[in-house]
């Protein structure tokens, strides 16, 4: 006989029990062609490219945002001055990238290497020893473009940074903090070997030169003008005997933002208009003209779209859904979370009352007429869900673009699916969160919370 439940009690439930097993079937095609856009897009401006396209395909009306941000409209038949459904996600993710004067040679290891600045939280010591494919595109004085993606295909070379062998690195590496080990300036990417023939001062650096103008056309002063970014060169993979999770470079926030492209693909016919926004450099704190900071791009969309319209009006009768993701409860490591109130993987989309750090400082705290709406949608559709908080409160913490636009007035939540290593070269997600994921964007875009 089942042991009975208590009706008085919540306890999370398992995605694995409240899917059928033709929904789990739903899910697993659907992360095929979740793979597919991760193995297409490994940076914001082939972010934008692929969800230009995807729109394009589906008659959608869609915005620019210069180079790394998008809107995808539906307009709905109420007027906007009752407010808008907007889901926000990010399309940048931790990286390396080159410096403007990157190349130089090196006269002990007889090497040719490009300089990196890192973007975005990462542990240094995760990007040594793994291949790294250069993405990105370079602007050079005539204005022509040459466009970087080299490393992916089979045949392509990559580029490595190279690391300190264990017989050697007791007194260098070792006995330091993992922190302080690997510098931010020693991520220098191996590029060549080879010299030119002659007597010239740099023959490997000045042989890569030669190389690059056979190949692009550059000349070194090109890299000062470059949005060149070196990312793993690692395909998408399922995770496990049961192929149930999905290993992948950038799934924070790619995940999110391949399941409100697609749920915003598939929206027709709203009542209140619908919005898929896609934004820039939120790794970084959200500055720059592509960030969620930037008001003025979703301002002039709905000045666009209503002419005459108030959109502080607007803002203030809004409901948003941050559409970023979770720390998922890490294996060897539950001591970092508070698991009452911690995501795990497998459980569905995480619900994220409130973020920041310690005190809340820099959170959005969202009130709880919201969350109870969430929460009928979800249960009122058989969504899997779960709450999630990132860490002890002294312990972690961290924020989203969620903050920016609650200070507009709009009603925002944080919600997407929970990521294993998040930060790393290849993080992991299930199968289901994602798809999980994807449901409830579809659902809170018909506007029908």
């Amino acid at each position: 006989m089942a042991e009975e439940t208590n009706p008085y009690t919540y306890e999370k439930r398992s995605a694995w029990d409240l899917f059928s097993d033709n929904q789990v079937q739903l899910a697993y095609k659907f992360c095929e062609g979740y793979k597919d856009f991760l193995n297409e897009v490994k940076t914001e401006r082939e972010a934008i490219h692929f969800i230009k396209r995807s729109a394009d395909k589906k008659e959608k009306k869609i915005f620019l945002n210069k180079h790394a941000g998008a809107a995808i409209v539906v307009p709905g038949s109420k007027p906007l001055n009752e407010g808008i459904f907007l889901v926000i996600s990010h399309v940048d993710s931790p990286r390396l990238d080159l410096k403007q004067v990157p190349l130089f040679e090196d006269k002990e290891s007889k090497l040719a290497l490009c300089e990196t600045h890192y973007y975005g939280g990462i542990k240094k010591f995760h990007w040594v020893t793994i291949p790294l494919a250069l993405h990105g595109i370079v602007v050079k004085n005539d204005g022509s473009h040459v466009t970087f993606r080299l490393g992916e295909d089979a045949h392509d070379p990559v580029f490595v940074v190279a690391d300190l062998l264990p017989h050697l690195s007791h007194e260098i590496q070792d006995t330091k903090k993992m922190s302080e080990a690997i510098k931010g300036e020693s991520l220098d990417i191996v590029v060549g070997n080879r010299p030119l023939k002659g007597d010239d001062k740099d023959k490997i650096k000045n042989a890569i030169l030669a190389k690059l103008h056979e190949d692009y056309g550059m000349v070194e002063e090109d890299f000062v003008s470059a949005d060149l970014e070196l990312v793993p060169a690692y395909i998408p993979r399922d995770i496990g005997f049961d192929k149930s999770m999905v290993g992948a470079y950038g799934q924070d926030d790619r995940s999110c933002v391949y399941a409100s492209l697609q749920a915003i693909l598939e929206t027709e016919n709203t009542g209140y208009t619908a919005i898929a926004l896609f934004v820039d450099k939120e790794e970084i704190g959200s500055e720059g003209s592509t960030s969620a900071q930037v008001v003025t791009f979703l301002r002039s969309i709905l000045k666009q779209l209503e002419p005459g319209v108030d959109v502080d009006t607007v803002m203030l009768r809004s409901k948003v859904i941050s559409a970023d993701v979770d720390a998922a409860i890490t294996p060897n490591y539950v001591d970092a979370f508070e698991t009452k109130n911690a995501s795990a993987i497998g459980q569905g989309v995480v619900l994220v009352k409130f973020t920041g750090h310690g005190g809340k400082y820099s959170a959005n705290d969202a009130p709880a007429e919201y969350v109870g709406q969430i929460r009928r949608m979800l249960n009122d559709h058989h969504i899997p869900w779960q709450t999630g908080e990132l860490g002890k409160v002294d312990n972690g913490g961290g924020g989203t673009v969620a903050k920016y636009f609650s200070r507009l007035g709009m009603t925002v939540i944080d919600m997407g699916p929970p990521v294993l290593s998040m930060h790393s070269p290849f993080e992991v997600t299930s199968k289901l969160d994602v798809y999980s994921a994807y449901l409830t964007y579809k659902t809170f875009l018909k506007g029908i919370i």
